[in-house]
């Protein structure tokens, strides 16, 4: 085994006999193998593109399955041995399509063993530290590259449910994977061009979700969001996707169950069609790590969509459902029909089974809803008030959360922001600070939630509305970027804002183990990007710059 995507990689290096976040030698093996058979269907797919061919299942296909590949998405080895046969297949087919094109041996010809044991094996083969290329800078830009594909995959997938998808993305999605098959074939300014190209495309795929997002739930508006419960039967979604609590809501309506969020499902309550359920109550818990204290303690059952779950702890995994692309072995899992469509019952009828909340709690509200139409709506207001100097500056203080120590920076961090300052934020990473009282400025709040990780399109909409309402770049504001990330759907994010050429980033926990002595530099030389030191060091160089 060795996996170094996530932040939380052990020593800071790589997991070797296990992962972290609880991944088995023998699912990381899979996991290997099956990039590895997508790379093949992807070089037998730019082949097709080339020949006019095109096929949108293998499109959506490589998207679903490289999500899969994404950390805290999916640790049941079987249905990895189905992925891995099912791209075999899928290329097959398409090679059927073409003519004239032979492959040489390599994983357009792979040929997948016919058991979970015999794949691992295979898998063993094309872990991330061998077979990738002679240059350690050119296999740093490589695995930067899958795993911001990986990113990538994920966005594209969550707008693809919701009907938005462009074939453009696809495309890059295949161009980018074959290209990793050879790396030495590439020169290091290539690779470059490259990673900058998925966080151009990334940002595509992040536009076709929001639209998918806000086109079939509204555009987000500010929401006081509850932090206690109701008494009676509850069903607490965490997760990403906002169709199946759309499904969910609609299946639970006139039960006498209450629906609560959990993790980044928090931000759902700011949509107008999703807050119209009168039994869509309020948030309960924290950050997706903590699901190990706050799953088994909550009283009802627990539905778990797209990434973040953790290996089930106490009586968690006798009420725990996953759907989508999440998976845990012996959990039961809710699979769409052909039309996209799911039965949310087994979870209704273990809800109903359990006892909920024994009477109501008042733990206080937060506000969500601050998406970049909200923010914009009031710009006038936000302009007005940086022209008088009642705003001084904004901090764009977003990203993952994690269990690794040295993230109560980012708690720190926002409480220190002087009073005369504005906090954006958005993913998981806000979970440190969401619940303090900054106070506003002028009616404005200092803390904006502009949303979930898969919003970080209408971070980037706010940051060049402001740039054009003062003629300057995004780089010329008063604004500074302060991220943490964890995931591979954060590399994805950071990728795209490199490309818009955002510079002075601020990073951390700590920086990325898959990146090289030499990308940093080019990072650092090109972007200005840094580690977080500490919070009263990184104010002061901020605000002292800026004044």
């Amino acid at each position: 085994m060795f996996c170094y995507q996530c932040e939380q990689t052990a020593k800071g290096t790589a997991c070797t006999a296990g992962g972290v976040c609880g991944k088995s030698p023998e699912v990381a093996a899979l996991q290997d193998l099956l990039t590895y058979a997508l790379k093949g269907l992807a070089q037998v797919a730019v082949a097709a593109r080339a020949q006019g061919t095109s096929d949108n299942q293998v499109d959506r296909f490589t998207a679903e399955a490289l999500f899969s590949t994404l950390t805290n998405v999916d640790f049941d080895p079987e249905r990895f041995a189905v992925l891995i046969k099912k791209a075999a297949e899928l290329r097959d087919g398409l090679k059927a399509k073409i003519s004239g094109v032979s492959f040489a041996e390599g994983p357009a010809t792979l040929a997948p063993a016919g058991d979970v044991a015999g794949l691992v094996a295979q898998g063993e083969k094309y872990h991330f530290k061998v077979n990738d290329s002679a240059n350690a800078d050119i296999t740093s830009l490589a695995h930067l590259l899958i795993f911001g594909l990986r990113g990538l995959a994920a966005y594209a997938d969550h707008a693809a449910i919701l009907g938005k998808q462009a074939d453009e993305v696809w495309a890059f999605l295949q161009e980018a994977l074959a290209a990793t098959i050879h790396p030495d074939e590439k020169s290091l300014e290539e690779w470059i061009g490259l990673v900058l190209k998925c966080g151009e495309v990334n940002l595509k795929a992040m536009e076709l979700l929001d639209a998918g997002n806000t086109g079939a739930y509204g555009d987000p508006v500010p929401t006081s969001v509850p932090l206690g419960h109701k008494a009676g039967k509850a069903i607490l979604v965490s997760g990403h996707d906002l169709k199946d609590l759309a499904m969910l809501l609609e299946q639970t309506a006139g039960k006498g169950i209450t629906v609560y969020t959990h993790g980044e499902m928090l931000p759902t309550h700011g949509y107008p069609e999703l807050k119209k359920h009168p039994h869509f109550h309020g948030h309960y818990g924290t950050a997706w790590q903590n699901q190990g204290k706050e799953f088994p303690e909550f009283p009802g059952a627990i539905l778990m969509t797209t990434n973040c779950i953790q290996k089930p702890r106490g009586d968690a995994g006798d009420k725990l459902y996953t759907t989508g692309l999440v998976g845990w072995p012996g959990l039961p899992h809710i699979a769409a029909d052909v039309n996209g469509n799911k039965d949310f019952s087994p979870v209704i009828q273990k809800a109903l089974s359990l006892p909920g909340f024994p009477a109501d709690e008042d733990k206080g509200s937060v506000m969500v809803g601050f998406a970049h139409k909200a923010v914009l709506g009031v710009a006038d207001k936000v302009i007005e008030a940086v022209k008088a100097g009642a705003i001084k500056h904004f901090f764009l203080v977003a990203g993952c959360d994690g269990a690794k120590p040295g993230r109560n920076y980012y708690t720190e961090f926002v409480e220190k922001t002087p009073r005369d300052t504005v906090v954006l934020t958005l993913a998981c990473g806000k979970f440190r600070f969401f619940d303090k009282n900054l106070g506003d400025i002028g009616g404005i709040p200092r803390l904006l939630d502009v949303g979930q990780c898969n919003d970080a399109y209408s971070a980037i909409q706010i940051a060049v509305a402001l740039a054009n309402a003062f003629g300057v770049g995004v780089n010329d504001l008063p604004l500074s970027m302060v991220l943490s990330w964890y995931e591979q759907k954060a590399c994805a994010i950071l990728l795209t804002l490199l490309h818009l050429g955002i510079k002075d980033i601020r990073l951390g926990p700590t920086l990325p183990a898959f990146v090289s002595p030499n990308v940093l530099k080019v990072l650092v030389d090109n972007f200005n990007i840094m580690p977080i030191k500490t919070a009263d060091e990184d104010l002061q160089a901020i605000l002292g710059q800026a004044a």
